[in-house]
C-alpha cells in the first residue's frame, strides 16, 4: 500500500513540476531572452531495500522529473549570433557615412556651388575690371568658398568626433557584457545541471552572447557545464577567462588618431595586442571612421590645392597700380583656409597684354584638377560608398531576421503548444492524486476492518 502511495505522490511531484514549467513558459512568452523551458520524466524502479542495500526489481515505482531544459539549438544560435555581428557592422556603417554624406553639403552653399561662383564672378569682372563692385562680389565668392570648405571640415571632424564616441560607448559595452559573463561562467561551473537555475543562468548567458555578438564579431565554445569561451571572430584572441574560471579574458580598449581614424587593441594581463577587423557594430565604427578620416584628408587637399591655384594665378597678373598679385587666400586645410585681403585692388586682373587679360585666363583653374572637379568626384564617391552600405544594410538585416527567426521557431514559447502540454500534465496530475486518494481508501478500508 505504501508503494502504491509513493507511485501517486511521485506523480504529484512530477507532473506539478512541469505544471510549474508550462506556467513559466506562458508567464515569460513575451520576454525577451527567455527560453522554452523542457521537462524531462523517468521511469522509477521499485527496490526490496534489503540489507540497507537498493536492489531493482523491475517493477514500477512511479515517475520522477531527471532533468529542467531548454528548448535550444547550439547551430541555430550560432547562426543567429553570426548574422548579427554582420547586421550591426551594416547599420553602423549605414548610419555614419550617411551622416558622412550629409556633412558633404552640395547646396547652394556648399563647397561645389561656391568655387563656381568665382568663376562666375570673375567672368563679370572681366567685362568690367574697372568696376569696384565686380572686384567686390570676386572676393566675396572666394570668402564664401573658403566658409563652406570650413563649415565642411568642421561637419566632417564632428561626425568623426561622433563615430569616436559611439566606438568608446560599444567598447565599455562589451567589456561589462564580458565581466558579467565571466561571472555567469562561474555561477555554471557550480550550478548541478538539469535545474531550472541552471536553466535561467543558461539564458542570461545566451542573452549577453546575443549582444556581444551584435557589437563584435565572436565565436563561442561551450563547456559541458554550459560556461561560454568568447573569442573575437577574426582573431585568436579570447575574451571569456577559462570554463572553469580561471585565467584572464582579453578587455578592449580604443585610440584615436588626430585625423579621427580609429584603433581597437585587446588587453591581457598588461600586453595590449592590435586588433584588426573586430566585425560587429565596433567594426563598422572603426570602417566608417576611416572612411570619414580618408575623406578629411581629400577635402584638406582641395583646399590646399585651390589655395595654391589661385595665389598662383593673382600672382601671374597685375593689379592696376602695376605690381605682381599677392595671396588671395591663406591656410593649408580646409578648416583654416580664409581669405587673404578685403582690398578689391589687391585683385590682379591684368596681364601684359590686357586689362583683363588674366582674367581671362582664371577658367584655366577649372580643369580635371580643379576645386568644382575634385569636390563633385569626392560628392560622388561618398554617394556611391553610401549607397553600397544602404544595400549591405538591407541584407545584412534581412539574413539577422532570417535567423533570428529560425532560432525563435525552436527556442520560442507557442502558446497553443502549451496549452496542450497543460491538459496533458493535468490530466496526468489529476490522475496521480487519484492513486493517492484510491491508495487512502483502500487503506481505511483495510483498517475499518478491524
Amino acid at each position: 500500500m505504501s508503494d502504491l502511495l509513493s507511485i501517486g505522490a511521485s506523480g504529484v511531484r512530477a507532473y506539478g513540476t512541469a505544471l510549474a514549467a508550462i506556467g513559466n513558459n506562458v508567464s515569460n512568452a513575451d520576454t525577451p531572452g527567455y527560453t522554452r523551458r523542457t521537462v524531462s520524466l523517468t521511469e522509477n524502479t521499485a527496490s526490496d531495500g534489503i540489507g540497507g542495500l537498493s536492489t531493482s526489481l523491475g517493477q514500477f515505482g512511479g515517475v520522477d522529473t531527471s532533468e529542467v531544459g531548454r528548448a535550444w539549438n547550439d547551430f541555430q544560435a550560432a547562426a543567429a549570433r553570426s548574422s548579427n555581428s554582420d547586421a550591426g557592422a551594416a547599420d553602423a556603417r549605414a548610419t555614419w557615412l550617411g551622416n558622412a554624406e550629409t556633412a558633404l553639403n552640395d547646396g547652394t552653399s556648399g563647397v561645389g556651388q561656391s568655387a563656381t561662383a568665382i568663376f562666375t564672378a570673375g567672368d563679370t569682372l572681366a567685362a568690367d575690371p574697372g568696376s569696384t563692385g565686380s572686384r567686390n562680389a570676386f572676393l566675396a565668392s572666394i570668402g564664401q568658398t573658403a566658409s563652406a570648405m570650413n563649415t565642411t571640415a568642421t561637419a566632417l571632424a564632428q561626425t568623426s568626433s561622433g563615430i569616436a564616441s559611439a566606438a568608446q560607448t560599444t567598447v565599455q559595452t562589451v567589456n561589462a557584457d564580458l565581466d558579467q559573463l565571466d561571472k555567469i561562467n562561474t555561477a555554471l561551473a557550480n550550478q548541478p545541471s538539469g535545474t531550472s537555475a541552471q536553466a535561467d543562468l543558461l539564458d542570461q548567458r545566451d542573452s549577453l552572447l546575443d549582444d556581444i555578438s551584435g557589437n563584435v564579431g565572436i565565436s563561442v565554445s561551450l563547456a559541458g557545464n554550459g560556461a561560454a569561451t568568447v573569442t573575437l571572430a577574426n582573431s585568436n584572441v579570447q575574451l571569456t577567462r577559462g570554463a572553469n574560471g580561471s585565467g584572464a579574458g582579453a578587455r578592449l580598449t580604443l585610440d584615436t588618431g588626430a585625423n579621427g581614424a580609429l584603433a581597437v587593441q585587446a588587453v591581457s594581463a598588461g600586453a595590449a595586442q592590435p586588433v584588426g577587423d573586430t566585425g560587429g557594430s565596433l567594426g563598422g565604427l572603426v570602417s566608417s571612421a576611416q572612411t570619414v578620416a580618408d575623406q578629411r584628408s581629400s577635402l584638406d587637399k582641395i583646399a590646399a590645392d585651390f589655395a595654391t591655384a589661385l595665389n598662383g594665378w593673382n600672382a601671374a597678373g597685375t593689379t592696376a597700380a602695376g605690381a605682381a598679385g599677392g595671396a588671395l587666400v591663406t591656410g593649408t586645410s580646409a578648416a583654416t583656409l580664409t581669405v587673404a585681403t578685403s582690398d578689391p585692388a589687391a585683385i590682379a586682373a591684368a596681364s601684359s597684354t590686357a586689362t583683363n587679360g588674366n582674367l581671362l585666363a582664371l577658367s584655366s583653374l577649372r580643369g580635371a584638377t580643379g576645386i568644382e572637379q575634385s569636390w563633385s568626384g569626392m560628392v560622388t564617391d561618398q554617394g556611391q560608398i553610401v549607397s553600397s552600405a544602404n544595400s549591405a544594410q538591407t541584407a545584412a538585416d534581412a539574413t539577422k531576421t532570417a535567423a533570428f527567426n529560425a532560432r525563435d521557431q525552436s527556442s520560442g514559447v507557442n502558446l497553443d503548444t502549451e496549452a496542450a502540454e497543460l491538459m496533458r500534465y493535468q490530466q496526468a496530475y489529476s490522475g496521480a492524486a487519484k492513486v493517492i486518494q484510491t491508495a487512502k481508501d483502500t487503506m481505511q478500508s483495510i483498517l475499518d476492518l478491524f
